[in-house]
């Protein structure tokens, strides 16, 4: 058994798509559109889906928004510089919400930006 993939609800797929492959540096791995259902799925990641858990961007075509919740934590990535990764995002139009530094209680060095839905997207400082 293997992670595949978690799936996130979009309300403008083209805004999405550029965060995480402009941004954040994914690769759009495939995308199809399902007119019947009034909706796309697209997947992103950092590798081939066969070896790499992917993202997938459901967007329902009549939905522009949706409500988070408060059970929702945030998606984790690992980054060999921190700081430097949120200089690219911030520069590539992103928005980083809680600068890097150590996490509240440890020091695991961590930071944490926002894509487009407002999803969270936690960075941690690889060691």
């Amino acid at each position: 058994m293997r992670f595949l993939h978690t799936m996130l609800r979009v309300g403008n797929l083209d805004r999405s798509l550029d965060f995480y492959t402009r941004v954040i540096g994914m690769q759009l791995l495939r995308k199809k559109d399902y007119a019947d259902g009034r909706f796309t799925l697209a997947f992103v990641g950092f590798g081939p889906e066969e070896t790499h858990p992917a993202l997938e961007l459901t967007h329902n075509w009549d939905t522009e928004k949706y409500e988070l919740g408060n059970a929702y934590g945030h998606i984790a990535l690992g980054v060999e510089d921190i700081y430097g990764t949120c200089e690219k995002i911030r520069e590539a139009g992103g928005k980083v919400v809680r600068e890097p530094g150590p996490m509240k209680h440890g020091t695991t060095v961590i930071a944490f930006v926002e894509d487009p839905d407002g999803y969270k997207v936690e960075l941690i400082q690889s060691r």
